[in-house]
């Protein structure tokens, strides 16, 4: 982490699981476990139908909501989506946008990404751009040249002004809910490398400034190792985020340099 140039960020993806009925139970315990004053940038994305719950128990809280997706066009016929201004209307911050199983499972390309992030940052919600390879990627060792053609493609057209906007979460296909991890030194390269990226694409200034978290089962044995790391600025967290004491020592390892 570099608190001097950009913001720390814990970021909870509850994915499909939990009930509105149970955010609030949930939303108690954490308060409870985390000081007040060391709460870094921290996010919890849920299915559309907890937002307002999440929205409610978190309100004296310094946690913003967020979801889980997003359709890129503004209004129309498309049957059981959600646009941009629907989020924010009822106070959505933050946007899951490109992870995995949106990928692999919903058809989502890298065209539909870049379509999705523009929409988010003209909406002014602030996009989690999800990017990782597979496991034969990696095999392979074509890691950093798959992540480099994510990258690029989903910024492609985003102006300058707005990349600040964009938090990057590195995901690695094979490490998300198996319990495998990819190692401190093999999370910092792939991070360092996406960093390089932004750098060559908009400026050092701006790579600076742009927060890259790592997605891969992290949890509250490995997220201070893995927070130690210089380019490696939080977490998008999945099954550990559903349980208030694993989320907050996550949360409480993210401070641990400081305020």
């Amino acid at each position: 982490m570099n608190r001097k140039y950009r913001k720390t960020i814990i970021a909870g993806n509850w994915k499909m699981n939990l009930l509105a009925s149970q955010v609030k139970l949930f939303a108690e315990s954490l308060k409870t476990l985390v000081p007040k004053a060391k709460w870094c940038e921290t996010v919890v994305c849920v299915p559309y139908v907890m937002i307002p719950a999440a929205l409610k128990a978190f309100k004296d809280s310094r946690v913003a909501v967020g979801a889980e997706n997003v359709n890129e066009n503004p209004k129309g016929a498309y049957t059981g989506e959600v646009s941009t201004a629907m989020l924010t209307d009822i106070g959505a911050k933050y946007v899951i946008i490109g992870h995995s199983e949106r990928r692999q499972y919903y058809g989502e390309t890298d065209f539909s990404v870049n379509a999705k992030l523009k929409a988010a940052l003209e909406a002014g919600l602030s996009p989690i751009l999800c990017v990782g390879e597979s496991l034969q990627q990696r095999e392979m060792d074509v890691t950093n040249e798959f992540i480099t053609y994510q990258v690029k493609a989903a910024l492609a057209d985003i102006p300058v002004e707005k990349i600040r906007r964009i938090v990057i979460a590195y995901e690695p296909i094979w490490a998300i809910g198996t319990g495998k991890t990819a190692t401190s030194d093999q999370a910092e390269e792939v991070c360092g490398e996406i960093r390089a990226l932004i750098r060559k694409l908009y400026g050092a200034r701006v790579a600076r400034a742009v927060s890259i978290l790592y997605g891969g089962s992290m949890n509250e044995k490995n997220a201070a190792e893995l927070l130690s790391k210089p380019d490696i600025d939080g977490g998008l967290i999945g099954g550990a985020s559903l349980v208030p004491e694993k989320f907050a020592a996550i949360i409480n390892a993210a401070n641990q340099d400081g305020e």
